[in-house]
C-alpha cells in the first residue's frame, strides 16, 4: 500500500515528476536506467512503459537538441500524470506520450534508443491493486513478447537498455540471442557492502561483441550514497553536487 504521506512529487535539478497518480513511484530503477542508458547520438529514442514519463524526461535532459522521444503507457492514468510531467518540462516539444499497449504499437521509423523499465516480480504473489498490478508484473507483457517487439523497432545500429531483476538476467539475455539481439554492455546493482546484486541492466545491440560488466554500489551505509552513485546522477538529483 502506497504511504498517504509521501510526497505528491520528486523534485530534480532540472525537472520534477509528480507520481501521485501512477501505481508506481519514483525509484532507484528508472534513475538508474536514465542516468545510464547510453544516448550517444540518437535521434529518436522510445521508452517502453513509461510510467510517470522519469525516464524519458531523464534522457531528454542529456540527449541530442533535436532528438524526439516517444513514451508508451498503457495504464490510463499514468499516461495522464506522464503527459502532465513532460508538459511541465523543458522538453515538452520533444517528448510524445502515447497512451497505447506496446504489443500494438508500430512505427515506420526504427529507433537509434530503445529503453525499459518492464513490469516485474514475474514469480511473487499478484498486488491486489490491479494499477500497481499491471505496473509491477508481466502477465501481459512478458520477456519473450517484450525483446520480439523491440527487436522490430530497433534500427539497426540501436541499442536497447533495460533495468530487470538479476536473477532473471541470464534468461533474458538467452530470449534476446534468439532475435539477433546481444549484451554489449551490463550493470550490476548492488545496494549494500557485501551484498548480492538485485538489479541488474543490461544494454543490447544486434552487434555481437563481448559485454562489458560493470558493478554499482548505490549506498555505502543507510542514506549514505556512494561515490559512483553520485558521480551516476549528481546531473539529476538535487542533492547530489
Amino acid at each position: 500500500m502506497a504511504n498517504k504521506m509521501a510526497n505528491p512529487f520528486f523534485q530534480f535539478k532540472q525537472f520534477t515528476v509528480w507520481h501521485d497518480k501512477c501505481a508506481m513511484k519514483v525509484g532507484t530503477d528508472g534513475v538508474l536506467l536514465g542516468a545510464w542508458a547510453s544516448v550517444q547520438d540518437a535521434h529518436r529514442i522510445l521508452d517502453i512503459g513509461t510510467g510517470t514519463g522519469l525516464v524519458a524526461l531523464m534522457l531528454a535532459q542529456r540527449s541530442l537538441p533535436d532528438a524526439k522521444g516517444i513514451s508508451l503507457e498503457i495504464d490510463e492514468a499514468a499516461a495522464r500524470q506522464a503527459k502532465e510531467n513532460v508538459t511541465r518540462s523543458l522538453w515538452k516539444d520533444r517528448i510524445e506520450v502515447v497512451k497505447q499497449d506496446f504489443l500494438s504499437y508500430q512505427s515506420l521509423d526504427k529507433f537509434d534508443v530503445v529503453v525499459s523499465n518492464p513490469p516485474y516480480f514475474v514469480d511473487s504473489l499478484s498486488c491486489p491493486d490491479q494499477q500497481r498490478n499491471m505496473a509491477r508484473h508481466n502477465n501481459s507483457l512478458t520477456y519473450e513478447k517484450l525483446l520480439e517487439r523491440v527487436a522490430d523497432l530497433l534500427a539497426e545500429e540501436g541499442l536497447f537498455t533495460v533495468v530487470i531483476p538479476t536473477d532473471v538476467a541470464d534468461r533474458v539475455r538467452t530470449i534476446a540471442s534468439a532475435h539477433s539481439l546481444h549484451a554489449v554492455r551490463s550493470l550490476n546493482v548492488i545496494t549494500k557492502p557485501g551484498g548480492a546484486p538485485k538489479r541488474t541492466l543490461i544494454t543490447f545491440s544486434f552487434h555481437d561483441q563481448e559485454c562489458v560488466v560493470e558493478e554499482l554500489l548505490t549506498e555505502v551505509a543507510r542514506h549514505q550514497y556512494s561515490e559512483e552513485y553520485i558521480a551516476l546522477t549528481r546531473e539529476y538529483y538535487l542533492n547530489m553536487k
